[in-house]
Parts: structure tokens; C-alpha cells; sequence
């Protein structure tokens, strides 16, 4: 039995992983662009500051419905899902390059490119455990984790870069040539891996309303869900940011508050993906917790390198996101599994929404420190009453896991 984890060299050997990963960069870079380019554009034309936060804010929410379309990745060959995906939006971002165009309608059509990245999402996380297989599954989910994180950290000034340099209208269109470039790596990089003829003829509702029940009634399924959800308390030093900088010191820090959970995952998932995969089922409960407990210091106030420090810790713990992954993945039944990630990507960003909307409220009334604080405890408690859930549904699992036979291909026992 392996007990090591496969390197990243053996993965990136695999040639269509290497397709699919050269377009989740192009996606990730694609999709960083868009928002900075049409943040830009709506400031430029209404010089309001409002405005450019809201419609910076509103491509994330195109996500919650998104998830719900992840059931299209069981209703057709992923590969189509993905290619067809790539290409509507490199379409649609290229109607948002015509210069002159009216900028509400250029931020309708961005919402719709958001929108199109849930099946695109629900396909790639579903096509991974028949492209890797289970032992290396934890490696590729962890250089696609560890490929986002780094574009978040680099995203926000190479976007700028990029609109500074070609314009608006210039940056648009190099969004659009990455996601042709990405649909014609998917076309010609991957197989077409067919879904079964039943899920194909099943309606998107009630692809949808299976997929649902399907998480709320299977004990692994629901506690992974579960403790993906507690990234919401875990989030929140992100959304107030802002507020914690100037009760540190005046946004000058904002810079270093913002990279420090990107920073922190990009090395955490680098490290938890070299454990052997039996570890990372034990460590995935007190991952969770300690994701969110960290960050109780937070509430004292310390000098701004503390918070640093602690946020950037709280990043690493919090890699534990691809372990999640990776067992939901192969959780979920091969002909639902793009459903059930679709359902899995709307509740994360439902949890993310409303924590962060909660922990604005209670900075009405707190320092944001302490709000931080707050939700560093409310996160621990709900992650260790999941994983402890987890804990129990994997020992239910093995429990109840029929024992090989002969018959099962399996050595006999010596006879005495």
C-alpha cells in the first residue's frame, strides 16, 4: 500500500491533466481580468466608487445559481460541458469589448459569464476522480487549489496591469482569447467521458431536487458539506478587511491583511497534499476547527505582523479544502457527482454570503476585531460538531463495508 502521496510530477504526466489545468489558469486569469476590466469601465463612467464596489461584488453572485446548473455535467459528455461553457463566455466577453457599450448592459453580460462558470466548475471537479483515479486525486486537487490561490494573490495587479496596459476594451478582449484558448485545450486535451443514458434524459429540476436529497440523506456526503460550509466563519477576516486595517493603523495595511489567508492556503495545500491520504481523512475534523479557532487572538487587537501572522496560519489550516474535495468527490455516485457539486458550490457561497453579511451587522455594534473573535468561536464549535459527524460516518462506512471473498478476487485465508 502507498504511503506517500504521489508528487506533482507524476500528475502533471497524466496529459489531459495538464490540459485541464492550463485551462483553470486560463479561466482563473479570465474571470480576474473581467472584474477589474469592468470594474474600470463603470468607474470611468460614473465616478462612483459605490458602483464600481457593487459590480465588483455582484459577479460573485451568479454562483448560487451557477451551482444549481452543476447537474448539466450528468446530463452531457463533460468534456462538451466544459468546451461549450468556455466558448459562451469567450462570446459573450467579447460583446462586452464593443467599445461603447452601455455599462449596465456590460455588467448584465458579466453575471451571465459568471453564471456559466458553475456547470464549468461542477464538470472539472467531476471529471478529476476518473482522470487521476483515487490515489492521485489529492495531489490533482491540490495543484489546481494551489493554482487559484496563487492568482488570487497575484490576481488583483496583474488584472490592473493588464487594463492599464491595453485599455478596457484591449483587456476585454485578451478575457476573451484566454477562454477560446482554454475550450480549444479541453477540445483537443480531453476525452469526451460520456454520462449514462439515464441521467441524460433526466430534467434539470429534478436532476437538481435528487441531487439535494441525495446530499441531505448520505451521513459522508452531508458532514463534508458541512464542514466545507464552515468556511464561512473562516472568510470573514476577508469582508472586513477593511475596517480591521483602519482600527490597525489606516488602509496602507490593507495590502498585507488582504494576501495573508491566499498566502497561507497556497502553503497549506502544498503541505497537506504530501500526507498519505489516510491522515488527511483523521486530520480533516481538527483542520476545520482550527481553520476558524486561530483566529480568536484576533479579538485582543495585537499589532498589525500578529494578525498577519495568525490570518496567514488560519490560511494554511484551511487548505484542509481540498481534502474536503477529494472525499466528496468520490462520495458522490459518478452519474450525479456534477450535481451534487453543483449543490455544494451554492451552499458555500450561500454560507459565505450570509456569514459575511452577519459579521458586517455585528460591526455595527463591535470592533471588528472582535467580530473576528465572534466568529472564530462560532466557527469552531460548528466545525467540531461536523467533524465529529465525519468522523462517524467514516467508521459507519467501514463498518458496513462487505468483506472481500474469494469470489471478490481476494486471496483465501490459509486453512489451519
Amino acid at each position: 500500500m502507498t504511503t506517500t502521496a504521489p508528487s506533482f510530477r507524476s500528475v502533471f504526466r497524466v496529459g489531459e491533466f495538464r490540459a485541464l489545468w492550463l485551462a483553470h489558469v486560463l479561466s482563473v486569469a479570465g474571470d480576474q481580468l473581467a472584474r477589474v476590466a469592468l470594474t474600470v469601465l463603470v468607474f470611468d463612467r460614473t465616478a462612483s466608487a459605490g458602483w464600481a464596489a457593487g459590480t465588483y461584488a455582484l459577479t460573485y453572485l451568479p454562483d448560487l445559481l451557477g451551482g444549481a446548473l452543476g447537474g448539466l455535467a450528468d446530463r452531457f459528455p463533460r468534456r462538451t460541458v466544459l468546451v461549450v461553457a468556455d466558448v459562451v463566455r469567450a462570446l459573450l466577453v467579447a460583446l462586452m469589448a464593443i467599445p461603447g457599450m452601455p455599462w449596465p448592459v456590460a455588467a448584465v453580460l458579466l453575471v451571465i459569464v459568471q453564471l456559466a462558470a458553475g456547470p464549468f466548475q461542477a464538470a472539472r471537479q467531476a471529471v478529476l476522480p476518473d482522470m487521476l483515479g483515487e490515489e492521485k486525486l489529492a495531489t490533482g486537487q491540490a495543484i489546481l487549489s494551489s493554482t487559484y490561490q496563487a492568482a488570487l494573490v497575484l490576481g488583483f495587479g496583474a488584472g490592473a496591469a493588464v487594463v492599464a496596459w491595453l485599455g478596457v476594451s484591449g483587456a476585454l478582449w485578451a478575457d476573451a482569447v484566454t477562454f477560446a484558448v482554454s475550450a480549444a485545450a479541453l477540445r483537443w486535451g480531453l476525452r469526451p467521458y460520456p454520462v449514462s443514458k439515464v441521467t441524460e434524459r433526466v430534467p434539470q429540476w429534478a436532476s437538481l431536487k435528487a441531487g439535494c436529497r441525495l446530499v441531505a440523506r448520505d451521513r459522508k456526503l452531508r458532514s463534508l458539506l458541512a464542514i466545507a460550509c464552515c468556511c464561512g466563519f473562516y472568510v470573514v477576516p476577508e469582508g472586513l478587511a477593511v475596517p480591521v486595517a483602519a482600527q490597525l493603523g489606516g488602509t496602507g495595511v490593507l495590502g498585507w491583511l488582504l494576501v495573508a489567508n491566499p498566502v497561507g492556503t497556497l502553503l497549506g495545500a502544498l503541505l497537506i497534499s504530501r500526507l498519505p491520504r489516510a491522515r488527511q481523512v483523521r486530520w480533516l475534523g481538527p483542520l476545520a476547527v482550527a481553520s476558524s479557532l486561530v483566529l480568536l487572538p484576533t479579538g485582543w487587537t495585537p499589532a498589525l505582523p500578529v494578525v498577519v501572522a495568525i490570518w496567514t496560519v488560519s490560511g494554511m489550516f484551511s487548505a484542509h479544502d481540498l481534502i474536503t474535495q477529494v472525499q466528496y468527490s468520490l462520495a458522490a455516485p459518478p452519474d450525479q457527482r456534477g450535481q451534487v457539486i453543483g449543490v455544494a458550490i451554492a451552499a458555500l457561497r450561500a454560507a459565505q454570503g450570509l456569514t459575511i453579511a452577519a459579521a458586517g451587522a455585528l460591526a455595527l455594534a463591535f470592533a471588528p476585531t472582535t467580530v473576528v473573535a465572534i466568529a472564530a468561536v462560532a466557527g469552531a464549535g460548528c466545525a467540531g460538531a461536523a467533524g465529529i459527524a465525519w468522523t462517524r460516518a467514516v467508521r459507519t462506512d467501514r463498518a458496513v463495508r462487505p468483506r472481500r471473498t474469494p469470489l471478490d478476487g481476494a486471496t483465501p485465508p490459509p486453512a489451519p
